[in-house]
């Protein structure tokens, strides 16, 4: 399935539509992606604010998946490592922002070619309703050209 029609269905998806994760926004060639995660009585922690499984969750396959639909079918894509920062407790809804520009896009093809394979530093920020930041996420990600058989 490519991934553009994953995006409109991933809000369908059970780990994101139980953990209140919702996709708001996308562009066709999957370059910008905006994600919500809304506080209901299901996500929250003892404290009352956001479970930081969640939050980590909000950010899980978006760069995976926008970098599938631009490398095409002929790329190994999976993410490596992640490491989040807790910053704020989230007392609010939250979002994410992803983007993945033509230069981005390009470098990686560079940095592939020849079989290589290539980990992709990516940063999320994750604010509040008011834009106050209350988290960010490191995210590897291997990408390489599938060997040809």
């Amino acid at each position: 399935m490519p991934p553009s029609t994953i995006m409109r269905f991933i809000n369908f998806w059970p780990p994101m539509l139980f953990s209140g994760i919702h996709v708001v926004a996308f562009d066709r060639l999957l370059r910008h992606v905006e994600v919500e995660l809304r506080l209901a009585f299901w996500n929250r922690n003892a404290a009352g604010t956001q479970f930081g499984g969640n939050i980590y969750s909000m950010t899980d396959p978006f760069y995976p998946l926008m970098l599938m639909g631009n490398l095409g079918p002929g790329y190994v894509i999976w993410d490596q490592a992640a490491q989040i920062e807790f910053v704020a407790p989230g007392t609010t809804s939250l979002r994410a922002k992803f983007h993945l520009s033509e230069e981005r896009i390009d470098e990686i093809r560079l940095a592939t070619a020849g079989d290589k394979r290539y980990l992709a530093e990516f940063f999320v920020p994750i604010t509040d309703r008011d834009g106050k930041l209350i988290a960010t996420v490191k995210k590897i990600i291997y990408i390489r050209p599938k060997a040809a058989r």
